[in-house]
């Protein structure tokens, strides 16, 4: 291909009728004052999309426009261009012949950078147009640092050799040593984690070697086996930065600290606990940075999100989120408080941990060591002339009481319970030792949910269902299965080969009706669970989940899995 032609972009989008020409006085007027290129104050004045920006220039070009997140990227090819060039050109190689590669370029008029390209790949260079933000996106995927990881782990497993090692007083000393060997290894470790949407990092001291595994979209993968050796050092700097006691590893202990990953700031709660080959450590990533969901991003039906944003505007009630660990409760939560966040309400939050900062909202953490308790600072905030509470969780019956009485006398209590599903909610309660008035007269709403992962869209592919997914698929659908299209994903650089990137929400609701509370009051708890059941009908778990399937947004294997959970 031809040495690419400068081009005046303002001019070009104007002959193409992408723009208008106030819109292009405008920019350039925005550019003069800022420096920054005219394309990317275009975009982000809301004058042309990056998908209109490439396709202009790709039509100019007479090159093609590439959509990155469904191209199957190589990562044998993309390396032929190092990270360092790859960002600084931002350019990516797409593929390669015997003497010529494709390489996608997000400003494929830049000259200086095809001329470098052309120097460093060695090769005759044919351009193709790619949209900068899903570029940026896939050099976090595929420049992937395993490697790096591996190689420091190595260089620590050197510098601590066979000589006991007096780990409080080498640590001491390199805690502020950023060229340190366990410096280095922990920093590449959560860079990796970040840039693979991993929520936790694993570090397990095994038989010999010690693992460190990332969970992303909720299932562990292996990042790699280091040398067992270097299990106390990592295990002893985590606590150091946590303030944790590193003379105590008989017992378990969480602490939290935070650090920056690419100027993003990340939230760790770290969690050590003795095991039999060393001390176990996990810990929880929340980037702050990520900023909330708005409820309407979290897959709810449409019938379900209508509902649940009614009953949160009440002045008074009570909303339950149930489900077990990880079924993301406190997203749900947070995203409901958001709306509620406004000038006209107080809004207190008592929470084990704090795990996001909110402005405009008076958060509490609970402190069980100076017996800075739930209850306690329940009733402290009732003094404060709440409107709105979010109780973390309903940990035992004094807590849930005063919820309750929150909820009765004027206030909406928002909070969490560990139940399996929506009808064993208020049964739990009782079961707590709560009055039954109560229960009725508090509960408004009971939201039941779990995590569910999404097919990749970038390998998405018709699925020929197994007799196993087939049998079980028509049985909850009967006839109406001769029309399910089932889909999985193959597999690709953008899923990390899994066929899925991503989860979203299921949810199954349970609304307090009039004819539900005169069923919660009877004995027969058995005539709850009957008049909760007829209410819910086919909109339980189980049944959103096969909504996904239909909408080929999950697998059925996916949906198998997760329905096993609640299986009756």
């Amino acid at each position: 291909m031809a040495r690419p032609e400068k081009i005046r972009l303002g001019e070009l989008l104007l002959r193409q009728q992408v723009i208008t020409e106030a819109q292009l006085n405008d920019g350039l007027a925005q550019q003069k004052k800022s420096g920054r290129k005219l394309g990317r104050v275009l975009v982000e004045s809301g004058f042309v999309s990056e998908d209109g920006l490439s396709k202009a220039l790709a039509r100019q070009l007479d090159i093609p426009f590439i959509q990155l997140k469904f191209f199957d990227l190589k990562p044998e090819v993309t390396r032929l261009l190092p990270e360092a060039q790859a960002r600084r050109f931002r350019a990516l190689v797409l593929e390669q012949s015997a003497n010529k590669v494709r390489v996608g370029m997000a400003d494929p008029t830049d000259l200086f950078a095809y001329d470098e390209l052309t120097r460093i790949l060695k090769r005759e260079i044919e351009l193709a147009a790619v949209t900068e933000g899903e570029l940026l996106a896939t050099f976090d995927r595929v420049y992937r640092r395993t490697g790096e990881i591996t190689g420091f782990a190595k260089e620590l497993t050197a510098e601590l050799g066979d000589v006991p090692v007096d780990f409080g007083e080498m640590l001491g000393l390199t805690l502020g040593q950023d060229e340190a060997p366990v410096v280095k290894l922990l920093q590449t470790v959560f860079e990796e984690a970040v840039r693979m949407r991993a929520s936790d990092i694993h570090i397990e001291p095994q038989d010999g070697y010690l693992r460190i595994r990332f969970r992303i979209d909720g299932v562990l993968h292996i990042q790699t086996d280091a040398d067992i050796k270097i299990a106390n050092a990592v295990v002893l700097r985590l606590k150091l930065m946590s303030g944790l006691d590193i003379s105590e590893r008989r017992l378990p202990q969480d602490g939290r600290f935070n650090i920056k990953v690419r100027n993003a700031p990340i939230d760790v709660r770290l969690s050590t606990m003795p095991t039999q080959f060393g001390e176990s450590a996990v810990m929880r990533l929340l980037i702050q940075a990520t900023g909330l969901m708005g409820m309407d991003k979290l897959g709810m039906s449409p019938r379900i999100l209508e509902r649940v944003r009614h009953v949160i505007q009440r002045p008074n009630g009570m909303v339950l989120v149930t489900g077990p660990t990880g079924s993301g409760k406190t997203t749900t939560l947070y995203a409901a408080l958001s709306e509620l966040n406004t000038p006209e309400r107080k809004v207190i939050t008592v929470e084990d941990p704090v795990e996001y900062r909110l402005p405009n909202i008076n958060q509490v953490q609970v402190h069980e060591k100076i017996e800075l308790t739930f209850d306690r600072v329940l009733r402290s905030a009732l003094r404060q002339d709440p409107d709105v509470i979010l109780v973390g969780e309903m940990r035992d019956q004094v807590t849930a009481e005063i919820g309750m009485r929150a909820a009765i006398t004027g206030h909406m209590v928002l909070s969490t319970l560990h139940t399996n599903d929506s009808v064993s909610t208020p049964i739990r309660l009782l079961d707590m030792g709560v009055p039954r008035y109560m229960v009725a007269l508090s509960l408004q709403l009971v939201l039941a949910q779990r995590l569910v992962r999404v097919i990749c869209e970038s390998c998405t592919q018709p699925h020929e269902l197994s007799p196993h997914e087939q049998a079980w698929l028509r049985t909850e659908l009967g006839d109406a299965f001769d029309a399910v299209k089932a889909f999985r994903g193959a597999g690709c650089t953008h899923c990390n080969g899994t066929g899925y990137h991503g989860r979203t929400g299921l949810y199954e609701m349970l609304e307090m009706t009039n004819e539900v509370v005169e069923a919660a009051n009877q004995l027969d708890v058995n005539v709850f669970i009957h008049a909760a059941r007829q209410q819910l009908g086919p909109n339980t778990l189980k049944g959103d989940a096969i909504r996904l399937v239909r909408e080929g947004r999950t697998t059925v294997d996916e949906a198998m899995r997760i329905s096993n959970e609640f299986a009756d």
